[in-house]
């Protein structure tokens, strides 16, 4: 396996406009959606490094292959398919992350849509104070108050239904994220591992004005090293501790 040969990853297109609901985003989910908002961005960085790791990788093979020197172009090129993996540790971190922020958005919509209950309680307690300020034995506080009670009573359900998506949600969430931080550092960790042992096939003694580095035999050796890499990153297994959750079914509002 040769970096030089390896074929490009394909770009996945991704969409970072803003819509018009941004700039209307309610009150209660603003804060919970800028997470959302910079995410993405920290998403398309995670995926220009994983870009930009297989160009240097490609980079370092060839320039290795430019020496004219055995040795240095077959560690250089190994290195490099290494450090591709590398980088590709960081676009599948990508995609997790993707996953992360998608079940917030779950947490944010259910926000968004206690929103108007909260607005509606509100603007009646505000009729309620002005009324009892201006006309104090009006009718109207009366009818109001019971108003209220009515929409205090239906949000009952709503404000249930948030606190109980945001605890799951938030726990599921999290849960893929640091999953994520953990496989991409165990993997990339294996990786530079191998790497490692690659440099110890490369013989670094001084030569003396007009000596040559000794014949470079070493391939079998740096091949088998990839070889490991590979088997030890397909039977990879995930150490994280499952984390428990006691959410079960969410009840219907």
């Amino acid at each position: 396996m040769s970096v030089r040969r390896r074929n490009s990853v394909p770009t996945r297109t991704r969409f970072s406009f803003s819509t018009l609901r941004g700039f209307q985003q309610p009150e209660l989910s603003k804060k919970l959606n800028q997470v959302i908002k910079n995410e993405n961005a920290a998403i398309g960085a995670h995926e220009k490094a994983s870009k930009e790791r297989l160009s240097i990788a490609t980079q370092l093979s060839e320039w290795g292959e430019w020496t004219e020197d055995d040795a240095v172009a077959d560690i250089t090129d190994k290195v490099g398919v290494l450090m591709a993996e590398i980088g590709e540790q960081e676009d599948t971190f990508a995609q997790y992350l993707e996953e992360y922020r998608i079940v917030l958005k779950q947490i944010r919509d259910t926000e968004n849509s206690v929103q108007p209950s909260r607005d509606h309680r509100a603007k009646i307690a505000d009729e309620i104070q002005k009324l009892k300020w201006k006309e104090p034995h009006s009718h109207k506080i009366d009818t109001l108050e019971q108003e209220l009670v009515r929409a205090e009573a239906q949000s009952l359900v709503a404000e249930a239904q948030l606190t109980n998506v945001t605890r799951s949600k938030l726990k599921e969430a999290l849960d893929i994220h640091t999953a994520a931080v953990i496989e991409r550092s165990e993997k990339q960790i294996l990786l530079a591992r191998h790497a490692r042992r690659l440099l110890n096939h490369l013989d670094d003694t001084p030569v003396v004005p007009g000596d040559s580095p000794r014949e470079y035999d070493r391939t079998p050796a740096t091949r088998q090293v990839l070889e490991d890499a590979e088997n030890e990153l397909r039977s990879w297994e995930s150490t994280t501790v499952p984390i428990q959750s006691s959410a079960g079914e969410l009840p219907s509002s």
